[in-house]
């Protein structure tokens, strides 16, 4: 895209630039229609596992509530709390939303198709997703309310907690591909198990990591059955309580861009991402995106699925299941992986 703009007559600076401004826009849009979209696609599934409608009234089979949602928000009064600190209040949503896009930056939807191809793409996921926290963080503490303070300080141990796991879950990962970088992995997977199928997934030393790291994306994510941040049994709205218009807006984006963004990493860190799920030459002419796509979208459908099936955890429970369950297995699962790969000779 650089040459295309340098073609034009354009120094290298200007054409680089506006290069990269037309790459985060020709992610961040789609990304943001897709989040409105998902939204409403989350609503028609709980609907109908619970025998109801859904949104069925704004535009052809509610495809707009969504973005009638988001006009009601928008022209809503934002209202801050006399003893809130006014300025971490409202910066707090926006750190959140600003994560959740940042880290689509190095995920590849097709061969070359990528915006940054850096060699520490996978160390770079896992940085700007752990500063979603802060935003969580922020907004409890600058609301001065002891819900929302309850809830940063749930939020912080558990996706500390999950995080942990995660990182020795990618240890099997990286050490099977031999590279952090995210087009690296999706091609170390191209014909990785008898040579007939595309994914670390139907490896059976990988494949019990791929089912942890589903169930730890949930959590990191706080999507129910680990919802326990925003547990309105308990704490009535969570970190979210005092705010309002767009500022609650921004952190319902800002939550659902991070679902979408970890079914994004399930499909390129287990299922091969956007190659075919057989490395047989007839699947190679639909593209990449499109298989990226539908294994975004099927992951959706498990996230939206389990929310509205599996009832909440236990915070006791939630702690448990990372630190007794989870950590021992993803540790010695390091411990296997790593010695099946120097037994067979992978790192000569």
């Amino acid at each position: 895209m650089t040459a295309f703009f340098q073609s034009l007559g354009l120094s290298y600076e200007w054409a680089w630039g506006i290069a990269t401004i037309c790459g985060i826009l020709l992610i961040a849009l789609p990304v943001m229609l897709g989040v409105a979209m998902i939204i409403y696609a989350d609503r028609k599934i709980w609907a109908a596992m619970a025998l109801r409608r859904g949104p069925n009234v704004v535009g052809p089979f509610g495809l707009l509530q969504s973005f009638a949602d988001g006009l009601k928000v928008f022209l809503q009064e934002t209202i801050i709390p006399s003893a809130a600190n006014k300025g971490l209040f409202v910066i707090a949503p926006i750190v959140t939303f600003t994560v959740a896009l940042l880290a689509w930056a190095v995920i590849p939807f097709n061969s070359g198709a990528i915006l940054a191809d850096i060699n520490v793409g996978l160390l770079y996921v896992l940085a700007i997703s752990s500063l979603g926290v802060y935003g969580i963080v922020i907004a409890g503490w600058a609301s001065n309310s002891k819900y929302p303070f309850f809830s940063a300080m749930r939020a912080s141990a558990q996706m500390i907690s999950y995080e942990v796991s995660i990182g020795f879950i990618l240890i099997c990962v990286v050490l099977w591909a031999g590279s952090f970088n995210l087009h690296a992995i999706v091609e170390a997977q191209r014909g990785h198990v008898l040579g007939v199928f595309n994914g670390f997934v139907f490896n059976p030393l990988l494949f019990p990591m791929w089912v942890l790291f589903l169930i730890s994306s949930m959590a990191e994510t706080g999507r129910a059955p680990f919802d326990l941040t925003e547990a309105e049994s308990e704490l009535v709205a969570g970190y979210q309580t005092e705010y309002s218009s767009m500022s609650f807006a921004l952190y319902w984006l800002g939550e659902y861009a991070n679902v979408l963004l970890m079914c994004a990493l399930n499909a390129t860190l287990f299922w091969g991402g956007y190659l075919p799920p057989l490395d047989w030459a007839p699947l190679y002419a639909i593209n990449g995106f499109v298989w990226l796509l539908l294994k975004i979208l099927f992951f959706f459908f498990i996230f939206s699925w389990v929310k509205a099936t599996v009832p909440r955890y236990r915070y006791d429970q939630l702690m448990r299941l990372g630190w007794k369950v989870f950590l021992p297995i993803s540790l010695l699962w390091v411990f296997l992986v790593s010695g099946y790969l120097m037994l067979t000779g992978h790192f000569a």
